[in-house]
Parts: structure tokens; C-alpha cells; sequence
């Protein structure tokens, strides 16, 4: 009996517990990519994709001389990029700063209540976020209103809107990164910062010179594996929020594949922008991936 054999006798349970994992990722993430045939034909539902007649790359010819393309592209990687930016800068800060509490259970309520958001869907948040950024009776222009600033319409203003989302992004997901930061934290050599501090440095300069050095690697190795998202600037958050005023600033990639295809039902073109989109992202993860293992020594295998 060779090596391979009784390796198969013992772990054949632990493959088998694979089966359901793979069926419901071929039913549900393979067969539909059938579906990219529609990019390269003019698709016509009650013919289907096999009676739809083919046009080559007329759908993604349509897409280069759509006149808002360029706009769409600026929109999704200019709000994904403040996001990215501004969801690495507040979960570092907020960490350092839990870090530094004596108390462990205010460490832990807070750690609890910035963790809360994140599992809310954005559907309910949209709600809380119109009514409280309303300029008629949301809460936010009361306040501005006793400080003598005029109402202003954050949902629709293209001056607004990109830092509505991003904020109110961060505010959501902050705990979640807060959490991987501390965890980090716990890592770093405590005789560090005694040294640190034999050496008559104060907890800022700990900070400078211990705390975000330890932190480092898991920081990079974040970035690194964002950079993924560069055209994943968040539909379900701006579906719930946007409205036509504002798709000169909100319109990104997902909302535009969606009134393509559902709304105009240009299924063909829909398909295309997001087979595009596809092939852009599957290039940044790929970028990521090797960023993660050549400067952090990060592997998924």
C-alpha cells in the first residue's frame, strides 16, 4: 500500500466534507458565467443565448463611445480610493488609542459598539442616514442651523455626496478593521516599550517608535489586499442613497451596469461593462495577491 493510498484511507472523510462546498460554488459561481456569452451578442430573452444573434465586440465598442464612461470609471475608483485611504487611517488610530486604556471593560464596550455597525445591511442604514442627513428635519442640519449655516442636501449635492458615502463607509466598517488592529497589537514584545521607556521615551514616542513598527506588517499586508477593491466603490451602500441629481458624482460601475441591464434592459452592454470590470478587478487582486506575499509574506496556500 503506497503513501498515497493510506493518506486517502485516513483523510477521506475530511475530503468528502468538501463535496457540499464545491457543488454549491459550481451551481452558483461556475454555470453562471455562462452568462458572459451575452457580452459578445445582441441578446434577445425570449431567444436565449444560444438563439441571440453574436456581434463580436460591438457591446464593448458601444461601451468606449458611451459619452459618461470616463466619468463612471473616475467615479467608482475615486470614491473606492477614499474608502480604501480613509478605511486604513481610522482603524490604526482608533486601535493606538484603545490600545492606550487602563480600563479593560471601557476597552471593550467601545470595541463592542464600533463593532456593531457592520452588521447591519445597508438597507437599514440608508434609512438612518436619510432621515438624520434630511435638509428639511434631518438632525445634522438642526445642529448646523443653531451655528447660522444654511441647510444643506448631502444626499443631493455632487459636492457632498462622494464624502457622505465615504464617511458614513467608514463608520460602518471601522470596528471590524479595529478589531484586526488590535489583534495585531497583541503581538508586539512588551519589553520593547519597557526598554522604550528605560530609554526615557514617552507613550507618544513609544507609539512612534514601537507601536506603529509593530503594526507595520499587518498595515501593509491590509493595503496590499485592498487594492483589489479599487473598482468595488460599494453598490448596495449607493444604490439605497443615490438619486438622478447625483449620478454626475454617484453613478459608479455596479449602479450603471444595473440600469443598463435590469432598468433598459440592455442585457449585452450590461454584461460587457461588467465583464470589463471583471477582468480590471481579477488584474488588481492577481497585483494584490503578489504585493501580499513579496512584502508581507502573505499566502493563501
Amino acid at each position: 500500500m503506497n503513501v498515497l493510498t493510506r493518506m486517502w484511507k485516513r483523510e477521506w472523510p475530511l475530503h468528502l466534507m468538501l463535496v457540499p462546498g464545491i457543488v454549491l460554488v459550481l451551481i452558483f459561481s461556475y454555470i453562471p458565467m455562462a452568462g458572459i456569452t451575452m457580452a459578445f451578442q445582441k441578446y434577445v430573452p425570449n431567444k436565449g443565448l444560444f438563439g441571440s444573434p453574436f456581434i463580436g465586440l460591438k457591446n464593448f465598442q458601444l461601451l468606449m463611445d458611451y459619452p459618461d464612461i470616463g466619468r463612471i470609471f473616475f467615479n467608482t475608483v475615486y470614491i473606492a480610493v477614499m474608502k480604501i485611504v480613509a478605511g486604513m487611517v481610522v482603524p490604526v488610530t482608533i486601535a493606538i488609542l484603545l490600545n492606550e486604556l487602563r480600563k479593560e471593560w471601557v476597552k471593550r464596550t467601545f470595541q463592542t459598539l464600533v463593532y456593531l455597525p457592520h452588521f447591519l445591511s445597508w438597507v437599514l442604514l440608508s434609512g438612518i442616514l436619510i432621515d438624520v442627513l434630511s435638509p428639511s428635519s434631518g438632525i445634522l442640519n438642526q445642529v448646523l442651523g443653531l451655528f447660522g449655516i444654511d441647510p444643506v442636501f448631502f444626499l443631493g449635492d455632487n459636492k457632498w455626496f462622494p464624502y457622505v458615502m465615504v464617511i458614513s463607509d467608514v463608520w460602518k466598517e471601522f470596528g471590524f478593521g479595529t478589531i484586526v488592529y488590535l489583534a495585531a497589537l497583541t503581538g508586539i514584545n512588551p519589553s520593547l516599550y519597557e526598554a522604550a521607556e528605560i530609554d526615557g521615551a514617552g507613550r507618544f514616542k513609544q507609539t512612534l517608535h514601537v507601536t506603529l513598527p509593530g503594526m507595520l506588517p499587518i498595515i501593509v499586508l491590509m493595503f496590499t489586499l485592498s487594492i483589489g477593491n479599487v473598482l468595488n466603490a460599494g453598490f448596495d451602500q449607493i444604490f439605497n442613497l443615490y438619486s438622478p441629481p447625483v449620478y454626475e458624482s454617484a453613478d459608479i460601475i455596479d449602479t450603471f451596469v444595473y440600469r443598463m441591464g435590469i432598468e433598459q434592459a440592455q442585457f449585452g452592454f450590461a454584461t460587457a461593462v461588467g465583464l470589463l470590470k471583471s477582468v480590471i478587478s481579477f488584474v488588481f487582486v492577481s497585483m494584490s495577491y503578489i504585493l501580499a506575499y513579496r512584502v508581507a509574506n502573505y499566502r493563501i496556500f
